[in-house]
């Protein structure tokens, strides 16, 4: 189920202090190379981890290789009720952002 979000700025999302940064890849992949600062849940136990997520202050950017797995951690975790979770999209995209 897609979920529609109303415009925002990655930019400003990834400079917000409070923002999390969740990498959504199986281990191995992470291990490879991520985004400074994230940190990973693979998306198979995001489902598991829902307490963590609710634990975290401010917004929640979540990424993958491609936008897909984070695509469908987005909507598991609008769907648990987390209101302020945004799909970084790729690896790429998202080492775009980094300084």
């Amino acid at each position: 189920m897609f979920v529609h979000q109303p415009y925002y700025n990655m930019e400003d999302l990834l400079k917000n202090p409070s923002t999390t940064v969740v990498d959504v890849r199986e281990t191995s992949e992470f291990a490879s190379g991520h985004y400074e600062g994230a940190i990973n849940i693979p998306l198979g136990i995001v489902p598991l981890k829902l307490d963590q997520f609710k634990a975290m202050e401010g917004p929640i950017v979540v990424y993958c290789r491609s936008g897909n797995r984070s695509g469908m951690a987005m909507n598991l975790l609008k769907q648990a009720g987390l209101s302020e979770v945004y799909n970084g999209g790729g690896l790429h995209d998202m080492l775009a952002y980094q300084d």
